[in-house]
């Protein structure tokens, strides 16, 4: 792959050669059966299963039952994102009405938002459970699950933000062996192909998994093209029947230009564009370069049937060069916001060697014991992580102004290269933490646990306005964050449960253009109640239904253009799924969140009792797969997206409208040449319908289009 026009056809090859050797393999050990069984043997329709998961290991300390478990939590496994034609999390996210866009511009970093509550791109982003920054497209090519733990994390994770985390688990080395291509192409002229190999070595103790991907990127907005190309291994060794050893490594390279959203005209009017604008559109408008890397190690092993111990580590890599011509204000009369004839300034953003580099490493151990008519499942262990994180200073530069509706070619002013990168913060935590489960009797279980973190970390401060350096900025602080919950079964297939946790959260970082900006604020401490029943309908259906409450401090630019924690945000809210088979041909995925947000206590009037922004009090994803059964292998599929209105400021003077999105797919496995496939097709926004789907006060506050009507088809070959 050593251009973007060659990354799929390469791997396009790649398929064909394999379909060709896969063949002159076979041929031995078919030359027996001869013309005649393939004369009047029936073709064989193979159709992908679709099982729900019921299992995560988001919410505890290894794989748990999702019905057993006092969290709310969603799960999508490898072979759902197959089915789904799910390649990023935001493609995920349309199937979960708790998870939402939260400054997700195309091109840039997909970032989202849970219970209303954004996720911290340091901490609430999780590989097997270690912290990896949320600063790109995380790649899910070599996932095997994508688990989403809504509320708080406090016990289990120690620092994040608390809508909760998003964990992805990498894929592992198969048993049998595993040959699977997918190519997909997309009416844009995005092109895509991945190949995942997996199996064990003629030694079995020994076994690997590799996983490659090229994905030539059209997006939906004109202009913002890019590439990007990825490649993962993962190898177990069998030491012995009590000791595993696991490692991985990935890489990605993703180079795509940015498209930012819009502001508010004359600061009271949302824009009338298309979906496809594009406002960084100059010549010299140059693409965000991202490299990520991971490389992890894990290491088990069983005393007994009883006992066991687990140590983890990944050292994840992180770099970016931005480029962008940045849409803000219009000035003089606006900042933020555009006139209200379109005209907007144009400004010249560069920021090269953004580097962060985190290392997590957590010892566990694990183990069953009895204290007289008392059982007990006992978690305890350590976790460490540290992190630098490094940037220069930024060119921001006023270069002239366009209009979104008739753009303006501007020239470039404050060249191309900013200030070297060098070691702004750097900090970490030591964590020790235990957990015990204790069956109180045959229906009850108490889950009690506690974390103590020690948070550390120094921050580069600078000069003052007269340019004397200040001293660095310290934090050294210890929290306990402590986890209790009941969990009654009712039925062995229906729980009940209630808990109260408490959450870590590091501060949030000064936006540009604040008289702090970049500067973080001291970490701060989250609460949450929750009561919640779940049942197993059928062994491939289940329903949830949770309701909860979340407090924590508010952060927000104040009056006098500093980023302050003032007052409080309350988030109240009621969840629901349903997800499985519902009848022998229909699957179905159901997901629905209300939410009552309510900011108070910052003194100020024109934000006490209001909304907080960029979450809709209704969001509902329904979803259906219809396996016809008059055409065998034929699925059709259909997913319905509700959002409802939301706040585009803190003061809720201006709302953006609610929106539905219905989005239409079919599949039909079969066989070509003898070997399995699958071929897959949809159209999303079927009706071409227009919504903001991401209104953000980011950087002086943005909205963001979704996509118009989008085709797409895929083929999916199983050697």
């Amino acid at each position: 792959m050593s251009t973007p026009h060659f990354a799929v056809s390469v791997i396009a090859l790649a398929v064909f050669h394999a379909f060709s050797g896969a063949a002159v393999a076979a041929e031995p050990a078919v030359e027996a059966a001869g013309a005649a069984a393939e004369q009047s043997m029936p073709e064989v329709v193979v159709s992908a299963t679709k099982v729900r998961a019921t299992t995560a290991s988001v919410a505890g300390f290894g794989n748990a039952p999702l019905l057993e478990t006092p969290a709310s939590v969603s799960v999508l496994t490898s072979q759902q994102m197959l089915d789904l034609q799910i390649r990023s999390t935001t493609d995920a996210a349309k199937f979960d009405a708790s998870l939402s866009d939260s400054y997700n511009a195309v091109g840039y970093a997909e970032q989202f938002s849970i219970r209303g509550f954004k996720l911290d791109n340091a901490s609430s982003y999780r590989k097997d459970g270690m912290a990896i920054p949320g600063d790109t497209q995380i790649p899910l090519e070599n996932k095997e699950r994508l688990e989403v733990l809504k509320g708080l994390s406090g016990l289990q994770a120690g620092v994040s933000a608390p809508g909760g985390i998003i964990n992805y688990v990498t894929k592992r080395p198969t048993d049998t062996p595993l040959r699977t291509v997918v190519l997909e192409a997309r009416e844009r002229g995005t092109l895509y192909g991945a190949v995942d190999v997996g199996g064990r070595f003629e030694d079995n103790r020994f076994g690997y998994r590799v996983n490659v991907a090229g994905e030539r990127l059209r997006s939906y907005i004109k202009g913002a093209d890019g590439n990007r190309k990825f490649i993962s291994a993962a190898f177990d060794w069998r030491l012995s029947p009590q000791a595993l050893l696991q490692v991985d490594a990935d890489y990605q390279r993703k180079s795509q230009l940015t498209a930012p959203g819009f502001q508010l005209l004359d600061n009271t009017t949302l824009p009338v564009v298309d979906a496809d604008t594009m406002l960084n559109n100059q010549p010299w408008s140059r693409p965000v370069e991202t490299t990520t890397s991971n490389i992890g190690a894990r290491f088990e092993y069983k005393f007994s049937s009883d006992w066991s111990t687990t140590v983890s580590a990944n050292q994840h890599h992180f770099k970016r060069d931005d480029y962008t011509a940045f849409p803000y204000g219009c000035g003089p009369n606006f900042y933020p916001g555009y006139c209200g004839n379109g005209d907007y300034d144009v400004y010249n953003y560069v920021s090269l060697g953004e580097k962060k580099s985190p290392l997590t490493m957590q010892a566990l151990v694990q183990g069953r014991f009895a204290t007289g008519a008392l059982a007990h499942q006992f978690t305890g262990g350590a976790s460490f992580q540290k992190n630098s994180e490094k940037w220069g200073d930024y060119i921001y530069t006023e270069s002239g102004r366009s209009n979104i509706y008739q753009p303006v070619v501007v020239a470039p002013v404050g060249g191309d290269v900013n200030a070297p990168a060098f070691e702004r913060r750097h900090g970490n935590e030591r964590s020790l933490f235990a957990q015990d489960i204790v069956s109180l009797n045959a229906k009850l279980k108490l889950h009690a646990g506690a974390r103590y973190v020690q948070v550390r970390r120094v921050e580069y401060v600078g000069p003052n306005d007269q340019n004397v350096p200040l001293p660095d900025a310290n934090t050294d602080v210890g929290f306990w964050l402590p986890n209790v919950a009941l969990v009654y079964s009712l039925l062995p297939n229906v729980s009940l449960y209630t808990s109260y946790a408490q959450g870590l959260e590091h501060g949030g970082i000064a936006p540009m253009q604040t008289k702090n900006e970049g500067q973080a604020l001291a970490p701060s401490k989250s609460k949450q109640v929750e009561v919640g029943i779940k049942a197993d309908i059928r062994p491939d259906l289940s329903a949830t239904l949770a309701l909860f409450e979340i407090r924590k401090g508010l952060e927000y630019t104040d009056a006098g253009n500093s980023y302050v924690r003032n007052g409080e945000a309350q988030n109240r809210g009621l969840e629901m799924a349903l997800n499985g088979r519902a009848t022998r041909e229909l699957m179905v995925g159901v997901s629905a969140t209300a939410l009552n947000t309510r900011q108070s206590d910052t003194g100020q009037a024109s934000l006490d009792g209001k909304r907080v922004t960029n979450v809709a009090a209704f969001k509902s994803s329904v979803y259906a797969d219809y396996a016809v059964p008059q055409i065998e292998g034929l699925n059709l599929n259909a997913n319905w997206q509700y959002s409802g209105k939301k706040a585009f400021d803190p003061e809720n003077q201006v709302f953006v409208p609610s929106y539905h999105v219905l989005n239409l797919g079919a599949s039909y496995a079969t066989r070509i040449g003898g070997v399995s496939t699958t071929l897959r097709a949809s159209v999303n926004n079927a009706l071409d319908k227009f919504y903001w789907r991401d209104v953000t006060q980011d950087l002086g506050g943005y909205l963001m289009p979704g996509a118009s009507r989008t085709f797409r088809v895929s083929a999916q070959f199983d050697l």
